[in-house]
């Protein structure tokens, strides 16, 4: 009996022997995570921030090139801005100059005087227009296009007159204009007159014979040489320029006698070409007295609110000028032009 209880008891289910330990899943280092999402915010912020930063500066160059543009184009146009209308001034003198040469271009062009003539006349604020100018004179038909304007706007308003204030120099072009005005005021020491035209150039064939240079000039057309500075100068060639000249020449003195009627004193030296000094300009009839801007406002006009009516330079020019384009542009022109008469 003992042994097969003890049988019964062996049998019974062994217990498992201890094997080796299973591994427990990998867990991330939170370490780690802190690390990757550190990176990647700075990565978001830097993002963030260069494309605010490249938003303002596109901003920022657009509203740019909005003000440069309205700048030229105001410019351009001649815009004026509230508060800055003329006519909100009331009873004034209407001021235009002109300064420096009576030419295509500049203060002293038609295309600039003109325009500057028809809005001061026009202003219901303007009692008189003072010309003032400071002028060696120029071209003649530059000088005439402005006289025959003057004339036709002192026709459509004879309540306004014009006067002329001399400054350092109004002679031939300039004087020109001026004879068109009611009356012509000027300092004791401005230079005046020079009621001439000329025709001035230079001939280099003589010199181009002696090195030995050939002058190779074809034309279609007798003439078409004429006043080649590379060519010898005819006295028929001599004798047509002459006939120009003396023709403008009677046309600037018809304006001055035109303009300055009886208190003109004529002597054989008034149309020469000679120019007087101020005070001898009054002795001679060809001014009518002593002023300046303001005393001939203040005492002549008796408007002493002075407007300036004249077309300045806009913004364009001024930038060419600046970088010299109007220089190169001058060079080339002189470089290429013909002689042309000018009545300075």
């Amino acid at each position: 009996m003992s042994d097969n209880t003890s049988d019964t008891h062996d049998t019974g289910a062994a217990a498992p022997e201890p094997g080796p330990a299973k591994a427990a899943p990998a867990t991330p280092s939170v370490a780690g995570l802190n690390w990757e999402r550190e990176v990647l915010e700075k990565l978001v912020l830097s993002t963030v921030r260069e494309r605010r930063a490249n938003r303002r500066w596109s901003i920022f160059f657009k509203l740019m090139t909005l003000v440069l543009v309205f700048i030229g184009i105001a410019a351009y146009f001649d815009f004026t801005f509230p508060g800055s209308d003329s006519e909100t001034l009331g009873r004034h003198t209407a001021l235009i100059e002109i300064e420096g040469n009576i030419e295509t271009e500049g203060s002293g062009s038609a295309a600039v005087v003109i325009p500057a003539l028809n809005k001061a006349f026009s202003d219901n604020g303007s009692v008189a227009i003072v010309l003032h100018i400071n002028s060696p004179g120029g071209s003649p038909v530059q000088a005439g296009m402005i006289v025959d304007e003057i004339r036709r706007l002192r026709r459509g308003y004879p309540s306004k007159p014009l006067y002329v204030v001399v400054d350092e120099i109004c002679a031939s072009g300039g004087y020109y204009i001026a004879a068109a005005g009611d009356k012509i005021y000027v300092n004791k020491a401005s230079i005046v007159g020079s009621i001439g035209v000329l025709m001035d150039g230079f001939g280099f064939n003589g010199i181009m014979g002696k090195v030995g240079v050939e002058r190779r000039l074809l034309t279609a057309g007798a003439d078409k040489g004429f006043m080649d500075p590379f060519s010898p100068l005819t006295d028929k060639h001599r004798q047509h320029a002459q006939t120009m000249l003396n023709e403008i020449h009677a046309q600037f003195i018809d304006v001055v006698r035109s303009g300055r009627g009886k208190r003109l004193k004529e002597t054989p030296e008034t149309f020469s070409g000679l120019f007087w000094t101020g005070a001898r300009a009054i002795e001679m009839g060809l001014a009518d007295g002593l002023g300046t801007v303001d005393t001939v406002a203040r005492d002549v006009i008796h408007a002493e609110d002075i407007v300036d009516y004249t077309q300045h330079e806009g913004l364009p020019e001024r930038v060419l000028k600046k970088f010299g384009a109007a220089m190169g542009a001058g060079a080339m022109k002189a470089a290429v032009q013909t002689a042309a008469p000018a009545i300075r």
